[in-house]
């Protein structure tokens, strides 16, 4: 229900013991109390599960409430000067980790599509999806896209975007619909550090413009226009108050790797490798050799041809059979089917997570991993007890059981990671395996890495944080503008 809002009249939106309840009918949040002033910007962080999707999407009225009260003054202030606003959902606009409406749906494509040219009735350009946010002059949004590093992608199908390039798009999107509050679920996740400076910068200069925001994000990624933290742990208030005062933790020691690697036989040679669609080439002259054992970072900021270099590896991108590529020794073309590679391979990526929509539990998507596919298989109990181990690795033995669909975003992340290792692939590909992980998730995943890989198994790591990348890695590779410019 909706209670009578505090005496500061420059309350935005309020909590008041507030009892929230999930659609379905899980409650999560008890008792909870918390108020957002106008001139305060609030971050929300804390731990994977400790609520903080919830809270972001109880703000913007998306749960409703079994007892205490929730108001949004700021809205009723709006009415009052004559503001053509109905609901909060007028002039709140929630970004969150996937695109999923009217416009844009993943379960409308399959995974392999965004690597070949899609058929004209599919065919949504950045331009398009840019344009149906808002009733503006077309220069607002090309102003928009350029603010945001996106103006040559414009032309785009908005499928084959990579995954910072789509988290830059959705934030473009969300601010020519001129919300009043702005609520912002990891808007950093996928962007390399160049990225993160130029968002933080353009989101900081928002509320000058009458923009109010709401961040949730992890601690380490606090800007600096952050006024007040709320922390979160286990659906409740840990902390709140002035950033300021607020302390976060410390990230948890990691002791080194327990075995070092062992380089073998090759099994990823690429000579000469160049990628185009048109005349732009995602890749251009590639050479590259790994061999078996070794643990390479692969590094590159948005757009330098990351994903196109992961997707050549995994079978799944047809231009692997017109370069020079070999696969486990093999030749791509010489007769291999796309399964024959998907049986050596472990693969985590951000795109691959927002293909996962069939209705599965947390252990039945974890499982996926052992048939190389999106959909429920048998499993034998040998399969399941090794589905079960990894969760009590990783410390999600709880979630088994539950829906995939509602879990958090880190919480779908560590599942997605268990998938990755179950078969124990000998090619081992995790690409922004962290993003959405507090400090102590994160931590956990790089030790098992460190640890537990064999030491024949082989490791390719994407990130765009130093600081996630495990001890074993020993090697980089760097990509810029599709190009290798880096090996050591």
């Amino acid at each position: 229900m909706v209670g009578m809002p505090p005496a500061d009249r420059d309350t935005l939106f309020f909590l008041e013991n507030a009892a929230v309840v999930r659609l379905g009918g899980a409650a999560t949040f008890r008792d909870l109390s918390w108020a957002a002033r106008d001139g305060e910007t609030w971050a929300v962080v804390g731990p994977v599960a400790s609520g903080k999707t919830t809270l972001a999407e109880t703000v913007c009225g998306w749960h409703r409430l079994a007892g205490g009260a929730r108001g949004w003054p700021f809205v009723e202030r709006l009415r009052a000067e004559g503001y053509p606003v109905a609901w909060p959902s007028d002039v709140i606009h929630l970004l969150s980790f996937k695109e999923e409406s009217w416009l844009f749906s993943y379960g409308r494509h399959f995974y392999q599509q965004r690597f070949n040219f899609i058929e004209p009735r599919d065919d949504l350009t950045l331009d398009a999806f840019l344009r149906h946010a808002t009733v503006a002059a077309d220069g607002d949004v090309r102003a928009a896209a350029d603010r945001l590093g996106l103006a040559d992608c414009l032309p785009l199908s908005l499928i084959k975007l990579s995954n910072g390039q789509m988290r830059r798009a959705r934030i473009a999107k969300a601010l020519l619909s001129r919300p009043r509050l702005l609520v912002l679920d990891e808007p950093f996740m996928g962007l390399d550090a160049a990225g993160r400076r130029d968002v933080a910068e353009l989101l900081g200069g928002l509320p000058a413009h009458g923009v109010r925001l709401l961040l949730v994000t992890q601690p380490h990624t606090l800007p600096d226009w952050v006024t007040h933290v709320l922390e979160l742990d286990r659906l409740a208030v840990r902390w709140q108050g002035p950033r300021s005062a607020y302390r976060p933790p410390s990230p948890p020691s990691e002791a080194p790797p327990a075995h070092p690697p062992a380089a073998g036989e090759p099994i990823i040679e690429m000579r000469d490798v160049t990628v185009s669609y048109g005349d732009r080439a995602a890749l251009r002259d590639v050479t590259w050799t790994v061999r078996a054992g070794e643990r390479w970072a692969v590094l590159g900021p948005n757009g330098s041809g990351k994903t196109t270099l992961l997707s050549l590896l995994c079978g799944d991108h047809p231009q692997a059979y017109s370069n020079d590529i070999r696969l486990f020794g093999r030749q791509r073309g010489s007769g291999e089917s796309i399964w024959d590679i998907k049986r050596r391979v472990g693969l985590l990526s951000p795109e691959l997570h927002l293909y996962f929509s069939e209705p599965l539990s947390a252990a039945a998507v974890a499982a996926t991993g052992f048939f190389d596919v999106l959909a429920h298989r048998p499993t034998t109990p040998d399969q399941d007890a090794t589905v079960a181990e990894l969760f009590a690795d990783f410390g999600i033995a709880p979630l088994a059981a539950r829906p995939f669909a509602q879990l958090s975003t880190g919480e779908q992340r560590l599942v997605l990671l268990v998938r990755a290792l179950v078969k124990s692939p000998p090619l081992l590909i995790l690409d922004e395996p962290f993003q959405g992980l507090d400090g102590e998730a994160a931590g956990r995943a790089r030790v098992w890495l460190d640890r537990r890989l064999r030491r024949e198994q082989t490791l390719l790591f994407v990130s765009h944080v130093a600081e996630d990348i495990p001890r074993t890695v020993t090697h980089r590779l760097r990509l810029e503008a599709g190009r290798v410019v880096a090996v050591c």
